[in-house]
């Protein structure tokens, strides 16, 4: 496996000459200085720049998206410090591929030759297989540069990450696709038969993804068009290419992050937004429920207590009507939310009681306010001094109810929002009738 990828790094890359070659490949670019987009790695004042201004190379890992650059930054940064290209994939490639690329490696080095190995979709080894690539890095047998589309902090080892930086790449603007596209039809020797919005269209279609563009761009050249395609007839020969959801990573906790912080700043637009997004994408409709459910809890609380009602019953409908209509209530709840008051202050709350739970352990309440049901827990002095709320003046004893000697915390704070502005009359009520009755 490991020779099929060696130094050229595709077997594209071996094909004869003259053989056909697709757009993406002939666009390679052949120094760092051509690659689009990427500026704030590849910049004078970015840490690649910096690395190779400095000819100290480390270890890296490369986390983006897909059709952004890592395949090719990584074999110009091996031509750019004359190491030894050598790419597997994480997909394709066993303990027995990599054990022969190691011992190629050392053979290598022994001879004065060192060996960048880029390993492809490398979130894909297991934590056993991580490690491994450990002694070999740390004793300079390879330099490794892996690419994951997954946030290397969940997938990838405490340990290996602690020996390699990593690199965010970014989702091409629309920008970089047009240049990228303006070098496409240099290659190509003809400018693309679209009009303004169509071509316009055509970089949004491509998601941010340079390769995406270029394979599109190659569907577009072989069309014989007579005068420029409108967008509707671009669309009509082309599919749609399908927004980057990925319910069991990253994207999905992106996306579902965006519409709580959306909800949570009051703006309705931007969270109906994320939210078409996420339905678009094919996310499950009772997954946003619980999670807008979530949102109410967390960050309206008691400002409106309605807020939960209007989430739950919007649950219930589109259980009653499912897709698509239901989903219709789910984003008649995203508004409400968005428009509510905020408050989380029972959250707080509770997370501070929790807190404080967790501190004093086992100390028993105050023996006043425990039963007696039998002879003995009355002899010791359950239940002895309890005051009846019911009988006391206002209904309110004012007495203790933590245990002895704990001092009284402060643990709700309602906000001066929606209704906890009446519920802090109502804790400031009590709160002065106790001191008065101490």
């Amino acid at each position: 496996m490991a020779d099929l990828f060696d130094q050229a790094g595709t077997t594209a890359d071996n094909a004869p000459e003259g053989a056909p070659r697709p757009l993406a490949d002939r666009l390679r670019p052949g120094a760092l200085d051509d690659v689009i987009g990427q500026e704030q790695v590849l910049g004078p004042e970015g840490p690649l720049g910096g690395m190779l201004a400095a000819g100290s190379l480390s270890s890296l890992i490369f986390w983006g998206p897909p059709g952004v650059g890592k395949t090719t930054i990584a074999r110009l940064l091996a031509r750019e410090t004359d190491l030894h290209f050598v790419q597997v994939s994480a997909i394709f490639t066993g303990v027995a591929e990599l054990k022969k690329v190691f011992d190629e490696a050392r053979h290598r080095r022994s001879g004065g030759q060192g060996t960048l190995l880029f390993v492809d979709e490398i979130h894909r080894f297991n934590k056993a297989q991580q490690d491994g690539f450990l002694p070999y890095m740390e004793d300079g047998t390879v330099l490794l540069v892996g690419a994951t589309t997954e946030n290397p902090s969940f997938e990838l080892n405490a340990a290996l990450l602690s020996r390699a930086q990593v690199l965010v790449l970014e989702r091409l603007s629309l920008a970089d696709l047009e240049r990228l596209a303006q070098r496409a039809e240099a290659e190509l020797g003809r400018a693309l038969p679209l009009d303004g919005p169509a071509r316009e269209a055509l970089l949004e279609m491509s998601d941010g993804d340079g390769r995406a563009l270029l394979n599109l761009i190659e569907q577009i050249a072989a069309w014989d068009a007579p005068e420029p395609l409108d967008t509707q007839a671009l669309q009509a020969r082309l599919m749609r290419r399908a927004a980057k959801y990925d319910k069991s990573g990253d994207e999905r906790y992106n996306l579902i992050s965006a519409l709580h912080k959306s909800v949570r700043g009051s703006d309705p637009d931007a969270a109906l937004y994320w939210l078409a997004r996420m339905l678009e994408g094919g996310e499950d409709p009772r997954y946003l429920a619980r999670r807008i459910t979530r949102m109410a809890v967390e960050d309206i609380g008691l400002a409106d207590p309605q807020a939960q009602v209007v989430c739950l019953r919007s649950w219930e409908t589109y259980e009653r009507l499912g897709s698509p209509e239901g989903e219709l209530a789910l984003a008649q709840a995203v508004i409400y939310l968005a428009l509510a008051p905020k408050s989380n202050a029972g959250y707080a709350a509770f997370k501070a009681a929790a807190r404080s739970a967790k501190k004093t352990g086992s100390e028993p309440p105050p023996k006043h306010i425990l039963n007696a049901p039998t002879g003995l827990m009355k002899e010791q002095g359950y239940g002895a001094g309890y005051a009846y709320d019911h009988d006391a003046e206002d209904g309110f004893s004012g007495q203790n109810y933590f245990p002895e000697g704990m001092k009284r915390p402060v643990l709700y704070q309602p906000v001066e929002r929606g209704f906890e502005r009446e519920l802090k009359k109502r804790l400031d009520y009590f709160a002065a009738l106790r001191d008065r009755r101490r």
